[in-house]
């Protein structure tokens, strides 16, 4: 059963939402998250992102950068750019993208779900970033960004969410990428109930973005727990951040590669190399694969389709069966030598809202030699995988849109 809760929300007021709202702290680096801050003390991104207010040369992972989030945060709620609502509530959070809405509810989970499977997650995580998350929490004493967690759809939860959401909004308003993000508050007691009730029937929810900030929650669980002498479970600390969506509203786009060389190969050794698990097919213009098993490969200033080769990888395995699995097994690995995706510097992971043009300048400008565009993975492939307990490869999946931060932040104390 997945236990969620409602909880008092802090969040701006209506004229400064627009303002505040900032893309989450991974999406961007530290010049980026300074160019998007630039002329707005509103940015949430002094918060998630404190570092931008910092001299460059300072280490994003110094305590001189937590203790910056911890004193923004402060002044936030001091000048009114947040504050926090009088009662518990759930939210209803929906995004539009074109021809693409999501609608989510905005709740606490339980660390004790996540820690005992209920809540399942597809991706490792990596010490560092997870420590940096657990100091940047702990400091702040607040889960500032959402996790962003989906579950089998239920048509009863759907209806319930969209009668809220035909009230009248908190907050409407489009961000500079064309983003639609609309607010509701979930106000009656009897609703609130009834969502934590049905919810309560649901067997497991499933991350989709934010394992290292699930994976944080827990621990700064444990470390205020142990320092808790009376602690009983009902600390707020034991709850932390989430938007949760139904499996029929997600959209996945995909996680596209960039090497930086070809392993001290000559390109026509390379494509020999290639050719023994992929059908090689020259093609003019970008290519974005339309199906499962199919690459676009961008080489030498061409494009090329690659179809993996029946007998290269195995269909009934639900990791190994993955176009991320397959790419990486049969060509990145043993031609290019990319053994551990997670730590070698020479390739890099590009969001597919980016697009196959951003992989051409990659590849023309910015020191890379090839790339690969790939089929995005299914909610289903995601949710089977989970449920067997196996873990996708890294940067298996692009969720769009993005969550905006600083909309709702989770006090934990």
């Amino acid at each position: 059963m997945a236990l969620i809760k409602p909880f008092r929300a802090l969040r701006p007021p209506k004229h400064l939402a627009e303002k505040v709202a900032a893309l989450p702290y991974d999406v961007m680096n530290v010049e980026e998250a300074k160019w998007m801050a630039e002329g707005n003390p509103f940015s949430f991104l002094h918060v998630s992102r404190p570092e931008i207010d910092l001299p460059a040369e300072t280490d994003p992972y110094a305590d001189v950068v937590y203790e910056a989030g911890r004193k923004n945060l402060e002044r936030f709620m001091e000048e009114g750019i947040l504050a926090q609502d009088p009662e518990e509530h759930y939210y209803v959070y929906r995004q539009r993208m074109g021809m693409i809405v999501q609608t989510g509810l905005v709740v606490c989970a339980g660390v004790d779900d996540y820690e005992s499977g209920v809540i399942k997650k597809h991706e490792l995580t990596r010490a560092d970033k997870e420590e940096d998350r657990v100091k940047h929490i702990d400091r702040l004493d607040a889960n500032d960004e959402p996790v962003f967690y989906t579950y089998r759809n239920e048509p009863a939860i759907t209806a319930m969410v969209a009668g809220v959401a035909e009230g009248e909004p908190e907050y409407d308003f489009v961000t500079s990428d064309g983003v639609g993000h609309t607010l509701w508050m979930v106000r009656d007691p009897a609703v609130i109930a009834e969502l934590t009730a049905r919810f309560a029937a649901i067997p497991t929810l499933y991350v989709a973005d934010g394992h290292h900030r699930s994976a944080a929650a827990g621990r700064v669980r444990g470390l205020r727990r142990d320092a808790n002498p009376a602690h009983d479970g009902t600390e707020e600390y034991n709850w932390f951040l989430t938007v949760i969506f139904p499996d029929s509203e997600m959209n996945i786009m995909p996680y596209n590669r960039v090497v930086k060389d070809l392993n001290g190969l000559s390109v026509a050794d390379f494509m020999v190399r290639v050719g023994g698990c992929f059908d090689i097919t020259p093609v003019e213009n970008g290519f974005a694969p339309a199906q499962r098993h199919e690459f676009g490969m961008y080489l030498e200033g061409r494009w090329y389709r690659l179809v993996a080769k029946p007998g290269s990888y195995d269909e009934e395995d639900t990791v190994s069966r993955l176009d991320v699995s397959i790419l990486q097994n049969n060509l990145l690995s043993p031609d290019l030598a990319i053994r551990n995706p997670r730590t070698d510097q020479r390739v890099a992971f590009v969001g597919g809202i980016r697009g196959v043009d951003e992989l051409e300048r990659l590849v023309a400008g910015e020191g890379y030699r090839v790339a690969f565009s790939l089929h995005p993975t299914s909610m289903a492939e995601l949710m089977q995988l989970a449920d067997a307990g196996k873990i996708m490869p890294p940067k298996s999946t692009w969720f769009e849109p993005k969550l905006r931060s600083g909309l709702f932040v989770h006090r934990l104390s």
